[in-house]
């Protein structure tokens, strides 16, 4: 495979500017998920001058074929996500937000622009490859319930189904030019807890005459911490953090109740569900127990992400390939969350992280903040690294 390296690493360079266009084009005009009809509409003018065949797919979803030429009947899917986060960005940049308020600060402008860059090479080598690549642009990756599960539902894993899926996502705390994988699971569930408690309001010089609903709620948060460090196997990582308490009353009022929002991760389906059972029992039991009454919701969301074994470790291999060992790095369990754990659910799945730090340049923020940048020297790694992992899966 020396040959079509070389290839696609002179293809990754020729496309390179064009990639960074793209990814500054959608920086500057950020949708939050499930309103990409911009974004959607760029990537089908994209495809279209490409000369490659689409159909939309959960509203904004995008999803493209390209065959090889070659005699072959493997499928390999990429997907890319495509929605920003209500985030005001810094000022200063020249291709800074557009849309106040609204920021791509996960990076899914990178995912985006890296996957038609992919698009680019693989046309280029139609003649050098067997197979089809299925190209999946998917909205709502930042929101419940979730693009990839709607996109699923509408089958994007039919007609026809891919043997793997591949993903990749922005890591600012690894270098650029840098890439990491782990095998088996990687990624943790998350749900959305939503609880109120509600007892008698009154005069804070009085408790006695009230049911205080602030004290019981800190009864209820720290004793629901022991669900995690005293009933979890100490081998399930798990977090549950809130996230959100709104208690209003004043320096001399109880409240008559208390509204909170968190959430709860891990990686073990069966005890994720004991762990929602346990939760209802003790935020309500504690709050009646006081006198006062609790309403407690979980919103499951996502699963957890595993990475299938052999799919990951052929795509680790050809990263060494492509890249050479020393910037292939093992990553460590990492408790957010993703939606590309659908598609790990469903098929084999290898969801990567490409390094876009430079500490030297001053771009080392993390996701879902206001300063988040990349290092665009690693687009040229994603679309070359990429598209060598597609072609090397389908020749394999």
């Amino acid at each position: 495979m020396s040959s079509i390296k070389s290839r696609i690493q002179e293809l990754a360079q020729s496309y390179f500017q064009d990639t960074v266009n793209n990814r500054r084009f959608l920086h500057q005009n950020p949708e939050l998920s499930f309103e990409e009809y911009q974004t959607s509409a760029f990537v089908k003018r994209v495809l279209d001058d490409l000369q490659i065949p689409y159909e939309s797919m959960a509203n904004t979803g995008v999803v493209a074929l390209i065959k090889g030429d070659l005699p072959s009947d493997k499928v390999l899917a990429l997907r890319a996500d495509m929605d920003a986060l209500p985030i005001t960005e810094v000022e200063g940049r020249s291709y800074g937000s557009q849309n106040i308020g609204v920021m791509h600060a996960c990076g899914h402008d990178v995912h985006t622009s890296s996957l038609l860059g992919v698009a680019k090479i693989l046309s280029s080598l139609r003649g050098d490859f067997g197979g089809t690549v299925k190209l999946i642009f998917q909205p709502g990756e930042e929101r419940l319930p979730g693009g990839a599960s709607l996109m699923i539902k509408e089958g994007v894993l039919q007609n026809p189904s891919p043997q793997g899926i591949v993903g990749q996502h922005v890591m600012p705390f690894i270098e650029a030019g840098k890439v990491g994988f782990r095998s088996g699971k990687y990624m943790a569930s998350c749900d959305e807890l939503f609880m109120t408690v509600r007892g008698k309001g009154g005069h804070g010089a009085q408790p006695h005459q009230n049911i205080d609903p602030i004290a019981i709620t800190a009864q209820i948060i720290t004793a629901m911490q022991q669900i995690v460090s005293r009933n979890a196997d100490p081998r399930t990582p798990s977090v549950l953090s809130w996230g959100k308490i709104v208690g209003n009353g004043a320096t001399n009022v109880i409240p008559d109740e208390v509204y909170l929002e968190g959430t709860f991760r891990t990686f073990d389906e069966a005890w994720r569900a004991d762990a929602h059972e346990k939760m209802l029992k003790m935020a309500v039991g504690i709050a009646e127990s006081m006198g006062a009454s609790c309403d407690f919701e979980v919103r499951k969301g996502y699963p957890f992400l595993i990475n299938e074994p052999v799919i990951t470790e052929k795509a680790r291999s050809y990263a060494v390939e492509y890249l050479g060992a020393d910037n292939v790095l093992e990553l460590d369990l990492w408790p957010a969350a993703e939606d590309f754990a659908y598609y790990s659910q469903e098929t084999n799945a290898c969801f990567y992280r490409l390094g876009t730090g430079n500490v030297e340049k001053g771009i080392n923020s993390a996701v879902h903040t206001p300063t988040f940048d990349i290092d665009e020297e690693a687009l040229k790694t994603s679309i070359g690294l990429m598209s060598y992992i597609a072609v090397s899966y389908l020749a394999d």
